[in-house]
């Protein structure tokens, strides 16, 4: 007899390519993921893949196979989502967030969610995405671009620059732009969560410019509090502005990122409470990112 398991287990290999990438989709090892791969060929009585090099490939039986556990697994996912509407059941909606969403964002935006019992989990983004394919997690904010999306669905929230972030009293804080030179004696404080820390770094040692560091840290709420008091300067996406920071545009650094809320693909084809949960989500952040007014300034 079939397992969900092992349907699983042959849609990952299948959607990722190889079976190393799946093994990590699936949070196994790959050892693990073969062995459940031979049972069922097993129980089908033919082989599934003819495992060449760099990917697996599907034999006819494979091919065959496919359409089959599609349809088994969307099944299975139905009566998931369905019993997850039903009133007795409690489990909270799980939405993985990045750490570098703008705490301020992340709070207008869920002070006014209706997913009645949600739970938060903050991480990085390769790690939100392979949760949310285990089913570990329902949602996530993520970065739009990148590699790891596959078997998912991202609904846009917001575009944003990222900025030179300096103290609201600082001698360059009436400027619209400011030069990397122009900072080279300037105190810096570095964002460790930062998804684009490399090449903000590079950006500034290609022009000579190797700043003092005043703090490092992954919590980015501490770093904004610090520029704001005057410690420092740096660089940061554009929603992260706070009272007593100004956000100029750094000439030349033309980095933008998109944020997105992510979904399973499966799961929001089937439309039902899953697809309206992670669609009123995503409206709060779109609505919030409005009325706050975190729109960056046309230069």
């Amino acid at each position: 007899m079939l397992s969900r398991q092992q349907i699983r287990q042959f849609l990952a290999v299948v959607d990722m390519g190889n079976f190393t990438r799946a093994a990590d989709a699936l949070g196994v090892t790959q050892p693990t993921l073969s062995n459940g791969i031979r049972e069922l060929e097993g129980h089908v009585g033919a082989r599934l893949f003819d495992r060449q090099k760099p990917a697996v490939r599907l034999t006819s039986a494979g091919n065959r196979l496919l359409p089959v556990a599609r349809r088994i697994d969307r099944e299975f996912r139905r009566a998931e989502t369905e019993t997850a509407e039903a009133p007795a059941q409690n489990r909270p909606f799980i939405v993985g967030v990045l750490p570098s969403i703008a705490t301020h964002l992340l709070k207008a935006a869920l002070s006014h969610q209706p997913v009645q019992s949600l739970e938060i989990r903050e991480k990085d983004g390769a790690i939100l995405r392979r949760e949310l394919r285990k089913g570990s997690i329902d949602a996530a904010l993520i970065m739009a671009a990148g590699s790891g999306n596959e078997g998912l669905e991202l609904l846009p929230l917001y575009d944003e620059p990222y900025r030179l972030m300096l103290p609201e009293n600082h001698r360059l804080a009436h400027r619209k732009s400011i030069h990397a030179e122009e900072l080279a004696d300037e105190v810096m404080i570095a964002r460790r969560a930062c998804e684009q820390l490399n090449r903000t770094s590079r950006f500034f040692t290609s022009r000579g410019v190797r700043p003092q560091f005043a703090f490092k840290s992954r919590n980015d709420d501490r770093a904004m509090a610090l520029v704001a008091a005057g410690l420092g300067l740096t660089v940061a996406p554009h929603s992260l502005v706070r009272d007593g920071v100004c956000s100029i545009e750094l000439a030349e650094f033309n980095l933008q990122r998109s944020v997105a809320i992510a979904g399973r693909q499966d799961d929001l084809s089937l439309g039902g409470n899953y697809r309206r949960r992670i669609e009123a989500i995503s409206e709060c952040f779109i609505t919030a990112h409005q009325q706050l007014g975190l729109a960056a300034p046309a230069i």
